[in-house]
């Protein structure tokens, strides 16, 4: 429990930073008193999740797989898994950054984008795009960091582009009044720094990365990919879902909009140690499972779920206290006041079953079963989020969409947390059994020698 908390508590501090910069980015754009900017940051927020959580993929793959190698005691082949994790998940984010940028207008407007607001928004995402080939350079030197144990550094990582961002957004984006183009200016010069700090810890004090050669990159491409790709796959259908929610949001006019961006900023802000949480355990997962300490996976699993529960009661009766406050710092009216309350007050709780969905996939995806994760996300964010959405909108209005989305995280969430809790003892039963027929299979072969 130690271990889970002091790697949760370190990934928590930095990334509850991070997220707390982006809504202060979010809350200067709101002082600039246009509503437009706001919903514009909402609309390019919902598409570029999707590029960032393909990286968030990518960074689980290299952190699952040099973790093992870690735990195994391959330090060398370790190296070379990080150096080679860098090349490929370059490569995806460059054409996935470039196919989106291609295509951003036709996706803004399928959204629900309009008028000054589609123009803006698309205008955002062509400044800020090109810097996620760069990000994820850091977000996988930072998953080796985690694949190492080190919590501490991988905090520093995010604590330093954060910190950038902080004096920074509100020079760019109020005093300068750049407004929107302030906010993509400040955000990719805190990519850089996320990126520079990253390579520094993982190849001056662990020596974690090699340069591999390109035969070593094809040989490590295939089983690197056959992790990445469930868990890109995963870990896109949250931002499918989130886009979904905005528009069905988008029918009930910007006010809505805007605030379902500031429920988007709040949650990883709120919940930033539910989604440290879910990253950190994977390394854990990780090195006991190539240190074959099969006992330790139980422990962990039930670890996280605890803290996960702790955390989110904490979280909840925070922002049911403060709920009027921030509507009130955000400028929010009418529909998007609603919105955020309806989230403060009965969405916020929910995430007590989103956290148990987090650990089950981490679980999963450590432990090569990474297509289970990807079938239950599936099914939450693919499946059933734009009819629950639409069906709960018909009877409640704009705070339905936010309903629905509660819902939705319950019953998937308890499904997940009971597959996983399974699989894990599975495992532990599996793994137990084969060492005792090991076991017993030498002594037989040693008797027989003897005699």
């Amino acid at each position: 429990m130690g271990h889970v908390v002091r790697m949760t508590l370190t990934g928590t501090a930095g990334i509850t930073f991070v997220f707390l910069v982006d809504a202060l980015n979010l809350l200067w754009l709101s002082l600039l008193g246009d509503p437009k900017l706001v919903a514009a940051i909402g609309f390019a927020f919902a598409i570029q999740f999707f590029s960032v959580s393909s990286g968030i993929g990518l960074m689980i793959a290299a952190t699952v797989l040099v973790s093992r190698e870690i735990g195994a005691d391959d330090r060398s082949e370790a190296r070379l898994l990080a150096g080679s994790a860098l090349f490929i998940g370059f490569f995806v984010q460059t054409v996935m950054a470039g196919m989106i940028i291609l295509f951003r207008y036709d996706i803004l407007i399928l959204a629900g984008a309009v008028g000054e607001t589609l123009e803006l928004a698309a205008r955002y995402l062509l400044w800020t795009l090109p810097s996620l080939s760069v990000m994820i350079i850091g977000m996988i030197a930072s998953g080796v960091l985690r694949a190492e144990g080190d919590g501490k550094r991988a905090m520093f990582v995010t604590l330093s582009s954060g910190t950038v961002s902080f004096f920074l957004d509100p020079v760019l984006i109020y005093y300068l009044s750049l407004g929107l183009d302030g906010a993509a200016i400040g955000l990719n010069i805190s990519r850089v720094i996320l990126m520079l700090v990253a390579l520094y810890f993982a190849t001056c004090f662990h020596r974690l990365i090699a340069l591999p050669s390109l035969a070593e990159v094809m040989r490590h491409l295939w089983p690197f990919m056959a992790v990445a790709c469930p868990a890109m796959l995963t870990q896109l259908a949250t931002p499918f879902g989130n886009y979904l929610l905005t528009a069905a949001l988008a029918q009930f006019g910007d006010d809505a909009v805007a605030g379902w961006a500031v429920v988007s900023r709040l949650t990883v802000l709120a919940f930033g140690g539910i989604f440290a949480l879910s990253g950190s355990i994977g390394g854990i997962f990780g090195q006991n499972y190539g240190a074959k300490q099969y006992t330790r996976l139980v422990a962990t699993y039930r670890n996280a779920m605890l803290f996960c529960l702790c955390y989110t009661f904490i979280v909840w009766g925070l922002l049911v206290t403060f709920s009027s406050s921030i509507a009130h710092a955000f400028g929010l009216v009418a529909n998007g006041a609603d919105v955020l309350r309806a989230f403060t007050h009965f969405g916020a709780g929910a995430f007590l079953f989103t956290g148990a969905y987090f650990v089950s996939n981490a679980a999963f995806n450590a432990l090569d079963r990474p297509m289970r994760a990807t079938l239950l996300t599936w099914i939450r964010d693919g499946l059933l989020t734009w009819p629950t959405a639409m069906w709960f909108a018909a009877s409640f209005g704009s705070v339905g969409v936010i309903y629905a989305q509660a819902v939705l995280a319950i019953g998937i969430g308890t499904v997940s947390a009971l597959w996983g809790w399974y699989f894990v003892r599975r495992i532990v039963t599996a793994e137990i059994a084969v060492d005792l027929v090991t076991r017993r299979g030498l002594r037989d072969v040693y008797r027989f020698q003897r005699r």
